[in-house]
């Protein structure tokens, strides 16, 4: 998940209004036209009297301590690893999603035991049925992401795999976009 904010623009052929929308490695200003800046345009972005600046000169009118966060957040954009929660030292499974999500310094496993993070892919209903033989894998404060396809390409709705998982209490807290055609969602178990 990205940075939003309204803000006011000023650019060189003069002041707009819009919303300002960061998602790496992108930034976005909806105003009267649509901006898109990406890649060199983000190179020496810095923060100046509450304004982020871009290198064309171009600025957004955010406030001191918000401009110097999306600067933080553009110069050091947090890798996917990160935003799924994947720390060194973790217990982590993968079961049928791509190796890539393992890559971290976590200490990945094969035997579904006591784990911070378990990866599911789910691509239909039925593969929805294997969640409660997942849930005994996790630790008590584990996390179970299901991942799926996203678009056109999806064979379930987030809303169907939302409701099989809590049937068996699991209770969603978060959603992110593994790639261009993957989104996962976070489960755990509810607390009392």
């Amino acid at each position: 998940m990205g940075k939003d904010a309204q803000v006011r623009a000023r650019f060189a052929e003069g002041e707009d209004v819009g919303r300002l929308q960061y998602e790496a490695p992108r930034l976005l200003f909806r105003g009267a036209a649509r901006r898109v800046f990406q890649g060199d345009d983000l190179r020496g972005v810095r923060a100046e009297a509450g304004d982020l600046v871009l290198a064309d000169g171009s600025r957004f009118t955010l406030g001191e301590k918000a401009a110097a966060s999306w600067v933080d957040a553009i110069l050091n954009p947090r890798s996917r690893l990160d935003k799924l929660g994947v720390k060194p030292g973790m217990r982590v499974a993968v079961v049928n999603v791509a190796d890539e999500l393992a890559a971290r310094d976590a200490a990945p496993v094969t035997d579904l035991a006591d784990l911070d993070l378990l990866f599911y892919a789910a691509d239909s209903l039925a593969d929805l049925d294997r969640i409660p033989a997942l849930i005994p894998a996790l630790a008590d404060k584990g996390a179970l992401w299901i991942v799926s396809r996203k678009g056109k390409a999806a064979a379930l709705k987030d809303v169907e795999v939302m409701a099989a998982a809590r049937a068996h209490g699991l209770v969603d807290s978060k959603v992110v976009g593994v790639s261009d055609t993957l989104t996962a969602l976070r489960f755990t178990r509810r607390r009392s």
